[in-house]
């Protein structure tokens, strides 16, 4: 699944070749993926304007001018690639967009995903992102607001916090292994147990590991806005999806652990 990293890449190379154009029209094959009948969102999104790309933990915002967004989230695994004017489309895709100079994106989605037209007035009723939380990358993510919102959730287990979305967007099982390995905590640790220098730790690790990621694309095993995979790939990781390989640290064997619906790969010594 793409999760922060590799949304805020396609997010920034979307607002590199976006803003400015025109939609002429919309095509889906796949009306589930959307939020409204299918001739609705094709005439309303006709004639709109991009005028800001962003994104929040999996999803991506555009900002269409009169009064829109289309909001997008790729699922479990989906495929948002650019093209010019004459250029072959992908075989197969859900979604097309089409600009007046006939450039555009199409998604595909291997499981299920979101194109999502929603009026300005209306995002904060957004059922799907309305309550998703702090996007850990911003300038209001400060350490003081973490540690308060970890004081709020304290009976929580650190990892079941660090992947609930409405507490941090856009952290998932793939980046959370790393996260919690740079700050030395078992999965499993109530957030209650946690000392100061250790929520210091956690919170440097998360801005470490996601970074760490975009500066490199993001996942070797997704694609990016051009087609292009990213080079974060298995050498990057320090014990993320590593079963029996020796910790990085103190040379341990890592393990994998079953976290209710998840696994997690630890090191057993410094993840006590």
């Amino acid at each position: 699944m793409p999760e922060l990293p590799e949304i805020t890449v396609i997010a920034s190379q979307m607002r590199r070749e976006l803003c400015g154009k025109t939609v002429a029209e919309a095509e889906s094959r796949q009306p589930k993926n959307l939020n409204m009948p299918v001739a609705q969102f094709v005439e309303t999104v006709k004639g709109k304007i991009v005028r800001e790309v962003t994104s929040k933990g999996k999803w991506i915002f555009l900002k269409l001018e009169p009064s829109f967004f289309l909001l997008i989230n790729l699922g479990m695994y989906g495929e948002l690639l650019y093209y010019v004017n004459g250029q072959k489309l992908p075989e197969r895709y859900q979604f097309k967009l089409r600009f007046s100079d006939g450039s555009g994106f199409t998604i595909f989605f291997s499981w299920f995903g979101y194109v999502h037209l929603v009026a300005e007035k209306d995002l904060k009723k957004h059922r799907l992102t309305a309550n998703l939380g702090a996007n850990p990358l911003s300038n209001d993510f400060c350490f003081e607001r973490f540690k308060n919102w970890l004081s709020s959730k304290k009976k929580t287990k650190i990892k079941n916090f660090l992947l609930d979305q409405k507490n941090i967007a856009g952290i998932g099982n793939v980046y959370v292994q790393d996260i919690l390995f740079q700050s030395r905590l078992h999965p499993n640790r109530e957030i209650s147990t946690l000392s100061q220098k250790e929520k210091q730790d956690l919170y440097n690790a998360i801005k470490d590991v996601l970074n760490l990621s975009i500066q490199h694309g993001g996942l070797a095993y997704e694609k990016d806005f051009y087609g292009q995979n990213g080079k974060f790939d298995g050498t990057k990781f320090l014990v993320g999806y590593k079963e029996g390989k020796p910790c990085p640290v103190c040379g341990t064997i890592i393990e994998k652990i079953k976290t209710r619906s998840t696994s997690s790969y630890i090191c057993p010594s410094c993840q006590r």
